[in-house]
């Protein structure tokens, strides 16, 4: 009798237990429908879908590698996705729209937002967080980003699915949240030309079409360099080994300033027509080229020279084509400069 009478208590204070358990998952999820912004678990965050009312939208995937790709087609910048995680592991409401703005901030996201989804590799059962089974990507977040309070201070957001919108901050940033999850493609762009080390180049080619007897290639083979004089075809038998060396290795990480893809079509054509500066070919151990085309760029901002001569070209940028022709961008001479050599840089007095 005892025993039986023992089992009823642990069998009733189970049930106890159990039905707390339920009812704070019921509080919890309630209040993760209607103001829970924030993805606390960001490493297991695979995809981020983004659009706007003007039918833009951006489509960020991890690769296995650990890099991102924007809308199948690009690699996107790696501090941009940073901020992206950052912003929404730290999404805090800071409280619930009053009334009476109630319907004039529900037209304003009706009207002007950004729908924000997020993709998370899950379990189907997950115990305690230690037995994990059957993983598989779920949608798990959805909701609409809107404008700036008066105070630039907080910013409207509203879950799919809620009836009661938020303002939502990051604590301890002064400021709205709107431009970072943003639906332009290019402000998502990776700006890399070339990311190459050393190790992994077989040849780079510099042309200079104004200049062929400062074209030149350089191959790399059994850990040595040599150099070639494009006009003749011949290898140059002496040449300064230090500044090749530098020049071989800048190419593990250079990028340009800024894409032009807004740049007027006619200004843009006559550019890409004309002869241009440099154009550097490098090919990579597994035969992969990547291809620059540099154009001069006028002095549009009238620098002067020391005598109050007005200098012909930019000293600071200059245009570039890449990506087999299809970006159009402009990078600054202070990062390329180090690529940009002719090849009486490298012949020894």
């Amino acid at each position: 009798m005892k025993k039986n009478r023992n089992l009823i208590i642990i069998v009733v204070f189970l049930l106890v237990v159990a039905i707390a358990i339920l009812l704070s998952r019921r509080s919890g999820t309630l209040n993760e429908r209607t103001s829970g912004f924030a993805v606390k678990d960001t490493a297991s965050v695979t995809k981020v879908f983004l659009a706007d009312k003007n039918n833009r939208t951006i489509l960020l995937e991890r690769e296995p590698d650990g890099s991102w790709q924007l809308n199948n087609t690009y690699l996107a910048r790696q501090s941009g996705i940073n901020m992206l995680l950052e912003t929404v592991y730290h999404l805090t409401p800071k409280y619930p729209v009053p009334k009476k703005a109630h319907d004039n901030i529900i037209a304003q996201l009706a009207a002007r937002s950004v729908k924000v989804e997020i993709y998370q590799q899950v379990y189907r059962i997950d115990l305690f967080d230690r037995i994990k089974l059957f993983e598989h990507e779920k949608l798990t977040k959805v909701f609409y980003v809107g404008g700036a309070t008066q105070d630039n201070m907080g910013t409207f957001m509203l879950m799919e699915g809620a009836s009661v919108p938020y303002v939502v901050h990051l604590l301890g940033f002064r400021g709205y949240l709107a431009p970072r999850f943003s639906t332009m493609e290019k402000e998502w762009r990776d700006h890399t030309v070339f990311k190459t080390k050393l190790a992994d180049i077989k040849s780079v080619k510099l042309e200079m079409p104004d200049e062929p007897e400062n074209s030149f290639e350089v191959k790399a083979k059994d850990r040595s360099l040599s150099l070639i004089r494009l006009q003749t075809g011949e290898e140059v038998p002496a040449f300064d080994t230090l500044k090749l060396l530098n020049f071989m290795t800048s190419f593990a990480d250079l990028r340009y300033e800024a894409l032009l893809d807004d740049i007027e079509p006619g200004r843009k054509d006559s550019i890409i027509s004309s002869t241009p500066y440099m154009v550097i070919t490098l090919t990579d151990k597994n035969d992969y080229v990547t291809r620059i085309k540099t154009f001069r760029k006028p002095n549009d901002v009238m620098k002067f020279d020391m005598a109050g001569n007005l200098y012909v070209n930019d000293l600071d940028r200059a245009y570039a084509l890449i990506n087999d022709g299809r970006d159009f961008v402009l990078i600054q001479y202070y990062v390329f400069d180090k690529v940009l050599r002719p090849l009486s840089f490298f012949i020894r007095d």
